[in-house]
């Protein structure tokens, strides 16, 4: 079979070196295996994407030498596409309505004597409107009051009871453990998707083989597995980097105005000489 690798980023900022260094990994490995590599957008967060960066990262992947099979996939094109994976999921009766605002959460986790996190950091949802009655969601949907979607996970957890995994390179098979995650929101108030179902939904339509990307989503892959069973969507491979850090040892990001790739090239490098500061 052949590898089907994909750079997939959010169009949020310009990209910097930490971005060139994951592209090139996933580039490499397709163009090294005979494979594909393919380019997609994802840009489903309307108060933080903008179509500059956007084309900017098309821009600045051709001025590094990387080149892409077939189109680019916009995933803000496609919404009706993950509408019909959340209406497929709700038809399992693995979906809730969510009302609860990011204010009310925290007071809820502050009172609580011990409560979780996720593996992402932040508070674990205490699952406050999983405990709503049927009629009490109607009628606050009714009324007009907005709402995220939220995977109720100890369903879906009893729907895939036999124990799941992903394969990992030169690591072999970990065994997938997506109850720290809690409930989920797969479809938020102000998006009408989330990261883990967009990127588990598109990576599946687009054939994507092997998943390269940084060591800090490894946890969501647990996740993401859970959401891929519960669809029956084929599992790809996996393969963790590592992440770029900048002088003071803290990994690049763009909201730490990391040199982006544009600064570098205005400033006289070249893309060989880009490259090798992105690890080759």
């Amino acid at each position: 079979m052949s590898i089907v690798t994909r750079f997939a980023p959010s169009p949020t900022g310009y990209l910097h070196l930490g971005h060139a260094f994951s592209a090139l990994i996933a580039w490499r490995h397709a163009r090294a295996a005979g494979g594909k590599f393919l380019l997609r957008i994802e840009d489903i967060d309307p108060g933080r994407c903008r179509p500059e960066f956007a084309a900017a990262i098309e821009a600045d992947l051709a001025w590094l030498g990387l080149d892409w099979d077939g189109a680019v996939r916009v995933q803000s094109r496609h919404l009706a596409e993950y509408q019909a994976t959340l209406a497929a999921l709700e038809a399992q009766g693995l979906l809730y309505p969510c009302f609860c605002t990011r204010a009310e959460i925290m007071a809820e986790v502050a009172a609580s004597a011990s409560a979780p996190h996720a593996p992402d950091g932040g508070p674990r949802y205490p699952g406050t409107c999983r405990r709503l009655a049927v009629q009490q969601r109607a009628a606050r949907i009714a009324a007009g009051e907005r709402f995220a979607l939220r995977l109720d996970m100890a369903a879906a957890l009893a729907v895939r009871a036999v124990p799941l995994a992903f394969e990992e390179e030169d690591e072999g098979s970990i065994v997938c453990v997506p109850a720290p995650f809690g409930d989920v929101v797969l479809a938020r108030k102000d998006a009408p998707a989330s990261y883990h179902l967009c990127v588990t939904h598109d990576d599946a339509l687009q054939g994507v083989t092997l998943v390269t990307r940084g060591e800090d989503l490894k946890p969501a892959t647990h996740l993401h597995r859970l959401l891929q069973a519960l669809m029956g969507w084929p599992p790809p491979r996996y393969a963790h980097h590592r992440l770029l850090t900048g002088p003071s040892g803290h990994r690049l990001a763009k909201r730490d105005r990391a040199a982006t790739l544009r600064a570098l090239r205005a400033a006289g490098a070249s893309p060989a000489q880009v490259r090798a500061m992105a690890g080759g």
